[in-house]
């Protein structure tokens, strides 16, 4: 028989890249024309956004004998207006208060929502949908369509001027909103899962805080960022409900840097660069929470 004779194998360029490596490499896909005009077109939005951000930072860096001046940058950087800001006004006790009211109001929202949310979505009772209603129109009321009331209620307890006031009155106008997306987001939990775990010997207490709620943890974030960030930037309840300099909020503060005649720009642009640092942080390191608890109970 005539020996058959296999012929060598032609090295080629991949099959010599990949023989000291196990991974086979990949040829990089090349930008299509459609990627890269997505691409600009999302940075052109995004330096829109940051745009005005970007001037108010400068203003604050103005000094205040070249706020008037027509040039973009200032001659000379006044660092120091951030530190007159903080000496010379009540900004440090306004902030100590908007940390407590939104992080008092977020908490009392989480501790109330995520069982009424729990009991709405496992619990199939009557008038469960008139209940989901009325939690869907409490949004549309607006705070200062309830200002005189929640004055002349608060007047009369002797709660004016407190911080417990504003905490109540944010954790109120935020509850319902909480409530709606936990629901949505527990009903896409499946309900073995809990059952599996009762079975086990957990309780409904133990299953929904061993089992329901870690998995529920990108809805609750949802609700903590919106909440707290509704409660950092709310004014006219702070302004109605505090009279005090020292017992108003944040946002109130920064008003003050407004007059009757002139406005300190410098100052009140120093301010409100404070303002934002904490809830950009803070949106910073959950922002990936985010996306996911909005589309709860969107696939089940």
């Amino acid at each position: 028989m005539a020996q058959q004779t296999i012929p060598a194998p032609v090295d080629t360029p991949e099959s010599a890249s990949t023989e000291g490596s196990s991974r086979p490499v990949r040829p990089r896909r090349a930008l299509r024309p459609p990627t890269v005009v997505v691409a600009a077109v999302a940075w052109l939005i995004a330096a829109v956004f940051l745009l005005p951000y970007l001037q108010m930072v400068i203003t604050a860096l103005r000094p205040a004998s070249e706020l008037r001046d027509a040039t973009y940058l200032p001659d000379q950087f006044a660092w120091s207006n951030f530190v007159d800001v903080w000496r010379e006004s009540n900004l440090g006790s306004n902030l100590r208060v908007t940390l407590l009211v939104a992080g008092g109001s977020t908490l009392l929202v989480l501790l109330v929502a995520i069982p009424a949310a729990y009991y709405t979505a496992r619990v199939k009772y009557r008038g469960r949908k008139v209940f989901l209603l009325l939690v869907l129109v409490t949004q549309m009321f607006q705070p200062t369509s309830l200002l005189v009331g929640l004055y002349r209620e608060f007047y009369q307890l002797g709660m004016l001027n407190s911080v417990w006031t504003l905490v109540l009155c944010n954790a109120a106008f935020n509850l319902a909103f909480a409530i709606w997306i936990l629901t949505a987001y527990f009903s896409a939990i499946p309900v073995q899962l809990e059952e599996a775990a009762m079975i086990d010997g957990l309780g409904r207490g133990g299953a929904l805080l061993r089992v329901t709620l870690p998995l529920a943890m990108p809805g609750v974030v949802t609700a903590v960022i919106f909440t707290f960030i509704a409660a950092w930037n709310e004014f006219v309840m702070g302004l109605t409900l505090s009279t005090v300099p020292e017992s108003q909020p944040l946002t109130v503060g920064i008003n003050s840097f407004i007059g009757n005649y002139t406005v300190q720009w410098n100052y009140l642009f120093a301010a409100s660069v404070i303002a934002i640092v904490p809830v950009v942080v803070l949106f910073a390191f959950i922002e990936r929470h985010v996306v996911s608890g909005l589309t709860a109970g969107s696939v089940k």
